[in-house]
């Protein structure tokens, strides 16, 4: 699964969270519109409720991207 489609989940559910990235947070929509496709594409994983994290080359989670925050 890439970010985009992470994002355009939490935006069709109209979930009521924040996406934080340690110095500014995020509605979903507006990382979808803001970032750029090579950054939208990368592959992706949302522990619910709690993270959205890379997924490297091997299949393993990365870095957070983004902490999830209630709003």
């Amino acid at each position: 699964m890439s970010l985009r489609d992470i994002l355009q989940k939490i935006v069709d559910a109209n979930a009521p969270i924040l996406l934080s990235d340690g110095d500014n947070d995020w509605e979903a929509g507006a990382l979808l519109t803001s970032l750029s496709m090579p950054m939208l594409r990368r592959p992706a994983y949302m522990q619910s409720g709690l993270y959205i994290a890379e997924v490297n080359e091997g299949g393993y989670l990365g870095r957070v991207m983004y902490k999830i925050k209630r709003k």
